[in-house]
């Protein structure tokens, strides 16, 4: 409301200072339009714009054929928010072809009617198709943008939930990995501990240490069994990670992926690790033969007594790159297996092709879990970009037509003074003329260039039958009154020369 009674208070005072020298009833208009138009913007924008739009036809045909600068700015400030407000576009062309068609009677009787019909129609396009197009266009990228932050919310939590299930599945994976390892020791526990129960040579006492040792061992195992298969129906079955990464490098060579491996032994390494590193190994293998057909894949495991670490690399492909993004579920469950070891693992792009690289301690507590706002953003991401873009694309409506415009104002002025200049006649060379010379006798005093636009007020009557030229006085243009030199020849004789100013009364 307060926007509102400030931008009445201002067309109105421009409606005062525009209007009230010149006519009563324009000025009475004038702001009965303003007033009319600015109460009804916000609810109905189209009562509004039929107003503003209509000045133009009375303003043209009704007191003089010309727009009026209080007409412009009216124009220019309520039909962009009409633009913003209005769903449709139908509309504003209903309005703006009845006023055009209005405006053809008049145009038809009045003197210089269809001068004024011009005038009128140029006005409705510059200060009222164009706000409001410019208006309609950012309230359709913000209706874009808002459809858009709501998609990449619901792509953001859909996103979350399947990361989150990605890492239960690893888990699950992960233990049933414990299952095979514990599950076996576990079970050798309890052959020796009922080996030791018959074992000749025991107290009694003794063998009920072993009995008890065996059916403890024996408990552990039914126990940890039923745990890992309350986790296999939590979540999707899954295989246990198996097996040792030279046989996983060796099944993919045999595939017709080219390999080059270099391999650390991993004696020193926690059984864990060492199926971390499988599993990293077997993720770069799976992501090179899925991505980059073709491509030459280098795989190094680094081993000492605190750390291992593990890299895949894949050349460019020959080919290129396959078409289609990942989905990086693979790498989100080998990020959560990594970071139960408490590593770290990076995969990104490396020279033209990719690389995952994990540093995986021997003796680490597992790092913290990711948060929601941890977990890949890529919505997120993408939301910020098309952010961006909106402002890009506002700042571009806005500066580039005003650099379209300084250019050629930039350039119209370059020119109007280069021509203002090369037209220049000094006066001592204007003195040197004389009536009734030819031509040719005085054409070297002459500038390469003729004044244009000339000053039509106060220039002398022409000489019936001649062909005058026009050039410039030695006045500068900063001065608004123009003067001019003008020669008249006939037969290629000068007749007349003269000196005249606008500013002469």
């Amino acid at each position: 409301m307060t926007l509102d009674i400030a931008l009445w208070a201002a067309l109105s005072l421009l409606v005062v200072g525009d209007a009230a020298g010149r006519d009563h009833w324009e000025l009475a208009y004038g702001l009965a339009s303003v007033t009319v138009a600015v109460a009804t913007a916000r609810r109905w924008p189209a009562v509004s714009l039929a107003v503003t739009m209509m000045t133009t036809l009375v303003v043209s045909f009704g007191w003089q054929a010309e727009v009026a600068v209080w007409e412009l700015f009216l124009m220019i400030a309520l039909a962009y928010p009409a633009g913003l407000r209005m769903s449709r576009v139908r509309a504003m062309s209903a309005i703006c072809a009845a006023i055009a068609l209005a405006g053809l009677p008049p145009a038809a009787f009045v003197p210089a009617g269809f001068d004024a019909w011009g005038v009128m129609l140029g006005a409705l396009a510059f200060a009222g198709v164009a706000p409001y197009l410019l208006g309609r266009h950012v309230r359709l990228r913000r209706e874009l943008a808002r459809t858009g932050w709501r998609r990449a919310e619901e792509m953001e939590s859909r996103y979350r939930l399947v990361a989150r299930e990605t890492r239960l599945r690893e888990r699950a994976r992960i233990a049933s990995d414990m299952h095979d390892s514990l599950g076996h020791e576990l079970s050798l526990i309890a052959v020796r501990a009922a080996a030791l129960e018959v074992a000749t040579g025991l107290a009694e006492g003794q063998r009920e240490a072993a009995g008890q040792l065996r059916a403890g061992a024996a408990e552990a195992t039914e126990r940890l069994r039923e745990i890992i298969g309350l986790l296999r129906e939590d979540a999707a079955p899954v295989e246990p990670v198996q097996g040792d990464p030279t046989e996983l490098i060796d099944r993919a060579r045999s595939s017709g992926i080219e390999i080059e491996a270099r391999l650390d032994p991993l004696d020193d390494a926690p059984q864990m690790v060492a199926r971390a590193v499988y599993r990293v190994v077997q993720e770069g293998l799976t992501n090179a033969a899925k991505h980059a057909p073709g491509a030459a894949v280098t795989v190094i495991v680094t081993s000492s007594a605190e750390a291992t670490e593990v890299v895949v690399r894949n050349a460019v492909p020959p080919a290129g790159p396959l078409p289609g993004g990942s989905g990086r579920l693979g790498l989100i469950g080998l990020r959560e297996r990594v970071r139960l070891v408490g590593g770290t693992l990076r995969a990104a792009p490396a020279d033209g092709g990719f690389e995952v690289a994990a540093q995986l301690p021997h003796a680490a507590a597992p790092a913290p879990e990711p948060g929601d706002d941890e977990v890949v953003g890529q919505a997120a991401r993408e939301q910020e970009l098309a952010r961006r873009d909106v402002r890009r694309s506002l700042v571009q409506a806005i500066v580039v037509p005003l650099a379209l415009f300084g250019v050629i104002l930039g350039g119209t002025g370059l020119a109007f003074l280069v021509q203002w200049y090369d037209s220049e006649l000094p006066a001592s060379a204007y003195a040197q003329i004389r009536t009734g010379e030819p031509r040719e006798t005085f054409a070297a005093l002459l500038p390469e260039r003729q004044r244009g636009p000339r000053p039509v007020v106060n220039e002398p009557p022409q000489p019936p039958g001649t062909t005058c030229e026009y050039y410039g006085t030695e006045r500068t243009w900063l001065n608004l009154n123009r003067a001019a030199y003008r020669l008249c020849f006939a037969g290629g004789l000068l007749v007349t020369k003269d000196s005249y100013s606008e500013d002469e009364r």
